[in-house]
């Protein structure tokens, strides 16, 4: 049996630092399109997310073009009660929504599931795709948002569009 020195172990591990380390430039800041490309690179990563869960979860309903199924299951694309105050929509996921709702100027009456069961992270994530894409131009959703939105609700259960609106004046506005 050949004999491995111990220290064998550990060369990949100290490979993997110090080519980061050496990656670092010895302290020489990064060039502007080097953190462009991060800041880039990590919105494409939630957006990613975000459309991944979007299309598992929300596009059975909301259609992948977000506009709905019309009497049935409202749009997204276009909705200020996506675009408004972001605790609306962060709300609306987290303890479902049933009973009359008016969506560019179209009355639905229905249920939609909580999903409380999903991380804050990916809370966070789908709606700032859904935020983002059909002509919608909201800005993007913190993870630290739906935790606290997560917080504030507690054990409440499904909301309905006159209760958001009086937690939330301006809800759907």
């Amino acid at each position: 049996m050949t004999r491995v020195p111990r220290f064998a172990a550990a060369v990949p591990l100290l490979l993997l630092a110090s080519s980061l380390l050496a990656g670092c430039g010895g302290g020489d800041a990064k060039p502007a399109s080097d953190a462009s490309a991060t800041v880039a690179t990590a919105e494409a990563s939630v957006t990613n997310k975000g459309e991944a869960t979007y299309a598992q979860i929300c596009a059975s309903c909301h259609q992948a073009t977000g506009v709905g199924v019309d009497g049935n299951y409202p749009p997204l694309k276009g909705s200020r009660w996506l675009t408004g105050e972001p605790n609306v929509p962060i709300a609306i996921v987290l303890g479902g929504l049933q009973g009359e709702i008016v969506v560019d100027g179209k009355t639905y009456n229905g249920a939609m599931q909580a999903w409380g069961m999903l991380s804050d992270d990916d809370v966070a994530n789908v709606l700032t795709y859904a935020r983002s894409q059909w002509g919608n131009t909201a800005g993007p959703v913190t993870d630290e948002q739906v935790e606290l939105v997560r917080k504030q609700m507690g054990s409440r259960g499904t909301w309905t569009a006159d209760e958001l609106k009086k937690t939330y004046p301006g809800a759907g506005s």
